[in-house]
């Protein structure tokens, strides 16, 4: 999942539930991983336009649910971008800005609708030669609650689930009987010591996207990993990034706080929020470009310590 991965717990069991939380990473990775030529989403990729490929029940419900949310958001959000992801390559040493007409014919190979499933035998299809799957963006979120649910089966009371602080979740409150306090991270300033603000969680999800975590600068233009299905290109939305927590009550809160995340950054700061207050137990925040931060009132209640390089939409 190229991250580092933490977790911690507190309990009888908390040694049992670490490691085979660890364990559980390690599969999922396995299977979701575009990297591993023998995962399941390599074996969609290279049928791609030619046969269905029955995969684990997780990675079906990640794809299923990915696609649930892109007709949700009109493609804002569309896990067959894998292509444009491969074109781009941002991150590793062959990252370079493709051409219009690469763009331009990488894009005719991304469109959710072509994302074709047979719950029955959970089997996937893409209809076109040439699709790519990129779960990047879900399947972070998906171990997380994959974890949590160990935890629970050892009665995991206070702990902490770390997927590279992009997808996290606090069981319960610390040691110390309070709130588990998480430093969302500012994202023009790489000093560990300095953040965007301070949020407290407690049997929540924290999800964090932002264009500081794998990106290049290239003639004074900043490329980041987090495209935008529609044009092919990094998004372009006046965001720099945001952060959701979600209520454990909600189903799937990791992986949801994961996709939200990434569907916020795209859409931008207007149409994000209003995404956002149209959600249960879903609070968030997005940080513009020009430094102005706009949260949700439920999110003011978990978040302090705004630093002062930011000013905040009352």
């Amino acid at each position: 999942m190229d991250t580092t991965i933490q977790l911690r717990a507190e309990g009888k069991e908390a040694k049992e539930a670490v490691e085979e939380g660890l364990k559980r990473v390690h599969q999922l990775d396995s299977l979701a991983s575009a990297q591993n030529p023998d995962s399941d989403i390599s074996r969609i990729n290279a049928a791609a336009g030619q046969s269905y490929v029955q995969v684990d029940p997780s990675v079906y419900e990640m794809i299923a649910i990915a696609k649930e949310y892109s007709e949700k958001t009109q493609g804002a959000w569309d896990i067959s971008v894998g292509i444009i992801t491969k074109l781009w390559d941002i991150g590793n040493d062959d990252q370079h800005v493709p051409s219009d007409e690469e763009i331009a014919s990488a894009l005719t190979h991304v469109n959710y609708k072509d994302i074709l499933l047979e719950p029955g035998t959970h089997s996937v299809m893409l209809a076109k030669e040439g699709m790519c799957l990129d779960l990047g963006g879900i399947a972070k979120g998906f171990a997380v609650d994959e974890v949590r649910k160990i935890y629970e089966a050892h009665h995991i009371q206070s702990g902490l689930i770390n997927m590279g602080a992009s997808s996290m979740y606090a069981v319960g409150r610390t040691g110390k009987d309070k709130p588990w306090k998480i430093g969302i991270r500012h994202p023009r300033n790489d000093s560990p010591d300095t953040y965007l603000g301070i949020v407290s969680i407690e049997n929540q999800a924290l999800g964090t996207s932002g264009d500081y975590e794998r990106y290049f600068i290239q003639d004074g233009i900043r490329y980041h990993h987090i495209f935008d299905p529609r044009t092919g290109r990094p998004a372009r939305s006046g965001v720099m990034s945001d952060s959701v927590v979600i209520d454990g009550k909600v189903d799937h809160a990791g992986m949801l706080s994961d996709m939200f995340t990434t569907i916020i950054f795209v859409l931008g700061p207007e149409k994000g929020m209003e995404f956002l207050k149209n959600l249960d137990g879903v609070e968030g925040e997005i940080t513009a470009e020009d430094g102005t931060v706009y949260m949700t009132e439920g999110f003011k209640d978990h978040f302090s310590d705004l630093n002062e390089d930011f000013h905040l939409v009352k």
